[in-house]
């Protein structure tokens, strides 16, 4: 599976579609469940044994793991094909039902995403990946009251070990929304799990840019464009916080950098015309 870093510099543009990708991928860990998953806080995966698996389970398993190969590659009308196989082996495999509606949210189709996500809900309804996937759809589709409501289940969740990824996405959906103070202490609160996640740093300084906060936003951008993980976009923020700050020396230096990494970017053309407004 590509890792963050991979992912951040394959897309290298972090929109709330764009990071949708990435959002959805990184649950797939979770989709080749060992035999007799349950979801968190209705019991523990090491109670069960291989032996413990049906035959039909054991099929769909099969099935749903090439799927998730092919999902991650982005062969998605393939993807489906096996999650459909899975399913038809066992109609009862939660985990087929959440792949299922990560393919139908990538394809855009969200009454079929959304009716899989239930599905899947209802058969493993504290499932915090699920409850997730499921806030991530509802943000896609502005309904940011009952996304939150999601992503505040799975943070609750004491078994949930993915609380970054999840505070992160509600972070950018809050942020959506235009619930700035809330989107703030939902990132800060990423950040505190995973400082290194380089989304999470972007966004964070990209929004107290916006508030006007340019010496925290400082904070923020300097260390991410100070490390391997910086990028065109990166870059152009930390140009712009340095301008509003007043610092024209770390301002040229970004310049240099976006002009002789990124030269045909967008953010070199913004930069050449001086649309530091933009």
């Amino acid at each position: 599976m590509v890792g963050l870093v991979g992912r951040w510099r394959q897309f290298g543009r972090w929109t709330l579609a764009a990071w949708g990708a990435v959002l959805c991928a990184g649950v797939l860990q979770g989709c080749a469940s060992r035999p007799g998953d349950v979801g968190a806080g209705e019991g523990t995966a090491a109670t069960f044994t291989a032996s413990d698996e049906p035959e039909s389970r054991r099929r769909a398993r099969i099935r749903l793991e090439l799927a998730a190969n092919y999902f991650e590659r982005g062969q998605t009308t393939v993807a489906l094909d096996e999650v459909k196989q899975a399913l038809a082996a066992d109609p009862t495999y939660p985990d087929a039902f959440n792949l299922r509606g990560l393919i139908f949210m990538r394809m855009a189709d969200f009454p079929q995403a959304d009716d899989s996500f239930r599905r899947a809900m209802a058969l493993r309804g504290n499932d915090p990946n699920i409850q997730h996937n499921y806030g991530w759809l509802l943000c896609q589709q502005q309904k940011f009251a009952e996304a939150d409501a999601q992503f505040a289940r799975a943070i609750a969740n004491p078994a949930y070990t993915a609380r970054g990824k999840t505070l992160m996405a509600r972070g950018l959906c809050q942020s959506s929304a235009g619930q700035f103070a809330e989107a703030e202490q939902s990132l800060l609160k990423a950040y505190e799990v995973d400082a290194g996640n380089p989304v999470v740093g972007y966004h964070l300084a990209s929004l107290l840019f916006r508030r006007g906060e340019h010496t925290r936003a400082q904070f923020y951008i300097r260390r991410l464009n100070n490390s391997e993980l910086s990028n065109a976009e990166t870059l152009w923020l930390g140009i712009k916080i340095e301008r509003a700050i007043g610092d024209t020396v770390a301002m040229r230096q970004l310049a240099d950098q976006l002009r002789k990494r990124y030269p045909e970017s967008k953010e070199m053309g913004a930069y050449e015309r001086g649309a530091f407004n933009d």
